[in-house]
């Protein structure tokens, strides 16, 4: 009678990876996809109405423009993962592992440094000023809304407590919840708070690596080479 084999333990199924947060600009995007329609539909008109060497003018400056409008408007993104920071600019891909980044700094523009000293705008995050002081007023009324509601409620502890003997300490707490931050300024937080908790995580470490966007190049400096050899022959 033969001892039955051993069996090999059931393999144990892989974590799924944890997906990228994706940051790009709402504003950015819907003007980008505005002036596509605006060029595709005067383009379009002056290819098939025009006359002479307007219609090869026509297509020359789409293939020049069609190209930069997607690179400045659809196509920046942000992917922050748990162990990189991928920057999708107009003419660039920038992979930054989290344990390259020295800061993620945020003034006029919102950017990266590198431990190198290499700094990578992120132009899909835009700083939005005006959306600054919107937020700095909301903060305000929101302070002064808790300071008074802070001061009646210290007012009704006081009165309850000169009748009740019990002093007062039955005042309440301040009614914000916290600053008010533009949508910008809080994605950057977000960042720098994954930027804190991943820098020094193994799987984190690694090469800065920088990629040209030739297939936004390419078309561009074609029609702009086009538009130069129509100019020229008249």
């Amino acid at each position: 009678m033969t001892s039955p084999e051993p069996q090999s333990p059931a393999p144990q199924p892989a974590e799924p990876e944890s997906e990228d947060r994706v940051y790009r600009s709402v504003p950015a995007i819907a003007g980008g996809v505005l002036l596509l329609a605006v060029a595709g539909w005067l383009g379009i008109d002056a290819v098939i109405s025009g006359e002479g060497r307007t219609p090869w003018m026509a297509l020359a400056v789409l293939i020049l423009i069609v190209p930069l409008v997607v690179a400045f408007t659809l196509r920046p993104a942000v992917y922050a993962g748990d162990d990189r920071l991928r920057i999708r600019n107009p003419f660039r891909v920038i992979v930054l592992p989290w344990g390259r980044i020295a800061s993620l700094k945020s003034a006029y523009t919102n950017e990266v440094l590198t431990e190198s000293g290499a700094k990578y705008q992120l132009w899909a995050v835009p700083v939005s000023l005006r959306a600054r002081k919107k937020a700095a007023r909301r903060e305000m009324r929101a302070t002064a809304q808790a300071r008074r509601e802070m001061g009646r409620d210290e007012g009704r502890g006081s009165a309850l407590g000169m009748r009740a003997g019990l002093g007062g300490g039955l005042g309440g707490g301040p009614a914000s919840d916290g600053l008010v931050r533009a949508e910008t300024d809080r994605i950057m937080d977000e960042l720098r708070g994954l930027h804190e908790a991943r820098h020094r995580a193994d799987t984190a470490q690694g090469e800065v690596t920088v990629r040209w966007a030739y297939e936004v190049v390419g078309p561009a400096v074609a029609g702009a080479v086009l538009v130069v050899i129509l100019l020229v022959v008249g």
